[in-house]
Order: C-alpha cells, then sequence, then structure tokens
C-alpha cells in the first residue's frame, strides 16, 4: 500500500494546507477507504472563510470534506457487507447507535454523531480514510464515481421532499437554485411532481434549473415586494403549491414559502440562516400550513438504491 497520505488541512480562516498525514489504523467493524471523489460543500466554504458554519465553531486544525466515494482497500475482522476493490459512497454520519435517535430510526439526531468536517471531527479529503463499514454504500457499476460523492448532496434534497410529503401529481414551489436547490428540484420530479417552481436571485442559477426540468423559475430582485411575488408565484403555477422548500434560509425566502403554501399545505425548511428570523406564523397556523425543518438526512442512501432513484435522476430529461 502507498504511503502518500495527502491530506487538506484547515487550520484557521483562508489557511488551507496540503499535508501528509498517517494512514488512519482501522477498528474490526471499519474499511479504510482510497479516496476517489470528494465534494465541495457549502459548509466548507464556511469554515474556509469564516471558521465556522452555524454552532460548529473550528478551534484546531481540522481536515475538510465529507461529500465523498472511494476504493476499499483494506477491511476489519468483523466487516461483511464490503469486500477489498468495492466503489462506495460514503454516509460521513456515524451515530452511536444506542440513544433514543438511534434505536428509533433517527439516527442523525443522535446528539454523539460523528459527523466529517465538523468540528471537532475530520473529513475525508485525504487519499485514505477510515470510516464504519456500515455507514458505506457499494455503488451500482453504472454510477460513477463523481455521482456516487454527489449522493450526499443529494440526499439532502430527497430528505426534504420526504418530510414534505411530494409524491404523484403535486404542485412544488423550490426557494433558492444553489446545489441543494437544484437536487431538491430534481428529487420532486423524480418523485412525481406535476409541476415545479424555482426562485433565485442569480439569473445564471435559473438557467441551469431550466436545462435540469424546471417548470417555472422567477428571477427575485432585491426590491422585490413580497405581496408580488405571492402573487406571482400563484400566477406561475395556476394556484397555490402544494409543498414548499426552502433551500435559501434567509428571511425573506422563509417567509414567501410560508405566504405561498396551499391551505393545509407543507413547508420544509432546509436551508440554516440567521437563528432568529421574524415570520408570518399567525397566517400559517390559520391556514393549517405545516411548518417542517430538516437536519441532514436520514436513512437516505439506504432508500435510494432499493428506489434505483439516482438512474432516475441521473436520465432525467
Amino acid at each position: 500500500m502507498a504511503q502518500d497520505n495527502l491530506t487538506a488541512v484547515l487550520h484557521k480562516p483562508l489557511d488551507l494546507r496540503l499535508e501528509q498525514t498517517e494512514i488512519p489504523q482501522i477498528n474490526d467493524d471499519e474499511v479504510l477507504l482510497r479516496m476517489d471523489c470528494v465534494g465541495i460543500c457549502g459548509s466548507d466554504v464556511h469554515y474556509w472563510q469564516h471558521g465556522s458554519c452555524g454552532h460548529f465553531v473550528l478551534k484546531k486544525p481540522m481536515i475538510m470534506g465529507h461529500e465523498a466515494s472511494g476504493v476499499v482497500a483494506k477491511i476489519g475482522s468483523k466487516v461483511r457487507n464490503l469486500q477489498v476493490g468495492d466503489r462506495v459512497a460514503i454516509e460521513p454520519g456515524v451515530p452511536c447507535r444506542y440513544c433514543e435517535f438511534c434505536k428509533s430510526g433517527r439516527y442523525h439526531l443522535c446528539p454523539d454523531i460523528l459527523f466529517c468536517a465538523t468540528p471537532p471531527v475530520h473529513g475525508n479529503l485525504a487519499r485514505y480514510y477510515k470510516h464504519a463499514a456500515d455507514f458505506c454504500y457499494k455503488l451500482p457499476d453504472h454510477v460513477t464515481m463523481e455521482e456516487g460523492a454527489l449522493l450526499e448532496p443529494l440526499s439532502v434534497g430527497i430528505h426534504a421532499c420526504k418530510r414534505g410529503g411530494v409524491g404523484a401529481g403535486d404542485v412544488v414551489l423550490v426557494l433558492g437554485a444553489g446545489p441543494i436547490g437544484l437536487v431538491t428540484m430534481l428529487a420532486a420530479k423524480a418523485m412525481g411532481a406535476s409541476k415545479i417552481l424555482i426562485t433565485d436571485i442569480l439569473e445564471s442559477r435559473l438557467e441551469t434549473a431550466k436545462k435540469l426540468g424546471a417548470h417555472h423559475t422567477i428571477h427575485v430582485t432585491k426590491d422585490a415586494n413580497e405581496a408580488d411575488l405571492v402573487k406571482l408565484v400563484h400566477e406561475k403555477l395556476g394556484g397555490h403549491p402544494d409543498v414548499s422548500i426552502d433551500a435559501s434560509g434567509v428571511q425573506s425566502t422563509v417567509r414567501l414559502a410560508l405566504l405561498a403554501t396551499k391551505s393545509g399545505g407543507v413547508a420544509v425548511l432546509v436551508g440554516m440562516g440567521n437563528p432568529e428570523l421574524t415570520l408570518p406564523l399567525a397566517g400559517a397556523m390559520a391556514r393549517e400550513v405545516d411548518i417542517r425543518g430538516i437536519f441532514r438526512y436520514v436513512n437516505m442512501l439506504v432508500w435510494i438504491n432499493e428506489m434505483n432513484l439516482v438512474s432516475k435522476i441521473i436520465y432525467l430529461d
């Protein structure tokens, strides 16, 4: 095995270094992975620029990266689900497996979860990286390593759609056409949404959304009037959205999600912005709009494999 383990280590904001680190020694239930593809997430950018993301703060050097795929280089003595040479996608959060959240199936809420590149836990942007074997998922032959790495952000979009109950014939509003907004749009379409409208402040992102299958788009300007935007959403969709999914996190988009959603509909909050926002809750309550938050995802990679959803999204018109 090669001894080169070139690693991307963030020491402090704007101080990212490529360093040689020791190749990890695996435990009986772990695998050593030769990393292939590692994506750059918005959280990575936040750590690099500001040294923090939400309430997670960089206090000592941390290896970056969590959206990843790799090839199994070595397996622990108790590993039965993988073999050397398997191509895998990595679910970067490993929970304790014993708390009430883990036992109830919502392990992503485990207070002791170890999530790659979330201080103080190291990430996987290295030549070699060790991970729990049961949180590595073998990739089908038709899925590339690049696509395997993208399964992590895709899981966020799918979890958002599942939390919103998106199904056949639903009308969906997605606020924000960044990477998470786009995968959320793709997931909604794969789940049978009949109309999808996506908004953003950048026209270039909306052009990408159109190419990926958005039925309608709205370019939101900084001086846009809130009431006019709500009216425009309804005009574009020919009615109220059944499910609105905010992938931005800024106050204006969260407000629009609550105001535009139909009575009895669902507003899903994905983007993480300021810890406190001013929102039109009274109106949403009076119309029984369900407000549901998400935190990362849970049980998604297994579900994606079972539903063959990767193929459905990769080959969408």
